[in-house]
């Protein structure tokens, strides 16, 4: 079934972590699909909410504008009444979500967001692994509860599709050429 992006909502958890892992090297590897948020907020509206690690000046500007960030801990998000009411007051019912690590926060997240009944699609493209290995491990157990993976230029085309609109679907196009 296709996302509508009316009631879609993209999460990012811990977008810019640091720690093991550089976060200016993490941006660079994420540079095209980082490029396509702004698209995400400009062509279709899609909010997008920042959870957790975020640092505004390791983002581009025009990347960082269209990011709304709360202060939720990203292991407890569902039960965050900040987070619950943004959700409902966008009427979001397909949550993209991405972020680091994959394996860790991300997997929690995705899976109590299933349970929560919302239809969570994986960005892998905007997600990070803290370790390789267990990367194949979470996307297969993240399947295996109907979590599905999609990158965020499908994201795009899906909603173009979805609004049956030939302007967005040209508009797409072109952006994603």
């Amino acid at each position: 079934m296709l996302a509508d992006p009316r009631h879609s909502c993209i999460v990012l958890l811990n977008i810019t972590r640091v720690g093991r892992l550089d976060a200016n090297a993490s941006a660079r590897a994420q540079g095209e699909s980082l490029a396509l948020l702004s698209a995400c907020r400009e062509v279709f509206g899609i909010p997008q909410i920042a959870i957790g690690e975020y640092e505004r000046d390791l983002l581009p500007d025009h990347i960082a504008a269209s990011v709304e960030r709360l202060d939720v801990d990203p292991l407890a998000l569902w039960w965050d009444p900040q987070l619950a009411g943004r959700l409902t007051e966008l009427g979001t019912g397909v949550l993209f979500l991405g972020g680091a690590f994959l394996e860790e926060e991300v997997l929690i997240a995705a899976l109590e967001g299933v349970r929560h009944g919302y239809d969570i699609r994986l960005v892998p493209d905007l997600s990070l692994a803290r370790d390789k290995r267990d990367r194949s491990i979470a996307l297969a157990r993240l399947a295996h509860h109907g979590v599905l993976s999609t990158t965020l230029r499908q994201a795009l085309l899906e909603w173009a599709v979805s609004l049956g609109d030939q302007e967005v679907r040209r508009t797409v196009r072109e952006l994603l050429a």
